[in-house]
């Protein structure tokens, strides 16, 4: 009963939020006076209130700002889905569980290095949304819609190529959309989005598959050499890691693995 009196009063307040944006979006210009009690308004006593319908004039400050926030709060969803945040974190992780190092990066490390690389990869798309969508949205020259569409078209590109067909087919055909598999603009978002996540998953798990075969080499060899020493109650991990974190220092692992992942999203050029 508590629930639904919550979530009842959520749904009310949502609703006057929006409701309120409108009024703001709607009125343009609005005077409130301070009277007096004697009904008599003096000038000095008039606050104005003026709502500019500046910019390109397809929309105001207020909507802006609601915008805004509703943007910064799915800025998360579209890192994860629409860059290359996900195969790097995947690896970063395959990475640290084939040295058996448990916490060694910490998840900070890793997440602050995967949106750094992240960053690094994607600069090109973005670049090309800001020159194409964002700077002559500002300037007034295109309007709202127009200036989505442009922005969404850099990211298309950069999802294209590392969509497999077959994926597009699996997700047209549960969605019960028709598609001649040539014309990639005819790929609905909501369908290409999860055809690259799927295929990011795929190409994390056979990068994170090919790091961890020498590491799986040496557990090998350490567990085969404490049978023979008869040390069956000697826990193999504990030896081998010190000789994983020797080989991968060795070979230089972090720029092997680093330089591979980066240039893994340039083979499809």
């Amino acid at each position: 009963m508590m629930k639904n009196k919550l979530r009842t009063k959520r749904i009310v307040t949502a609703i006057c939020l929006l409701v309120t944006v409108g009024i703001l979006c709607i009125v343009s210009s609005m005077t409130v006076f301070a009277s007096a009690g004697n009904e008599q308004t003096d000038p000095s006593n008039v606050l104005s209130i003026t709502m500019s319908d500046g910019g390109n004039g397809e929309i105001n400050g207020s909507l802006r700002i609601l915008l805004t926030l509703t943007l910064i709060s799915i800025a998360p969803i579209l890192l994860i889905m629409m860059t290359s945040f996900t195969r790097i974190i995947i690896v970063l992780h395959f990475t640290r569980a084939a040295l058996n190092t448990q916490t060694a990066p910490p998840n900070q490390v890793l997440v602050g290095l995967a949106l750094i690389l992240t960053f690094f990869i994607m600069e090109p798309t973005v670049q090309q949304i800001n020159e194409q969508a964002y700077q002559p949205y500002e300037a007034g020259e295109i309007d709202f819609d127009e200036a989505l569409e442009r922005g969404v078209r850099p990211l298309r590109e950069f999802m294209y190529p590392k969509t497999q067909v077959k994926d597009v087919e699996l997700f047209m055909n549960i969605s019960g959309q028709d598609w001649d598999g040539t014309n990639l603009e005819s790929i609905p978002l909501s369908v290409l989005l999860p055809s690259f996540m799927l295929g990011e998953l795929r190409m994390a798990f056979w990068i994170g598959f090919i790091i961890y075969v020498p590491f799986i080499v040496i557990d090998m060899v350490v567990a085969s050499t404490l049978m023979s020493m008869g040390m069956m109650m000697l826990p193999p991990t504990t030896i081998s890691m010190p000789f994983k974190i020797l080989l991968f220092v060795l070979a230089d692992g972090w720029n092997l693995v680093i330089k591979n992942l980066v240039e893994s999203f340039y083979w499809y050029q």
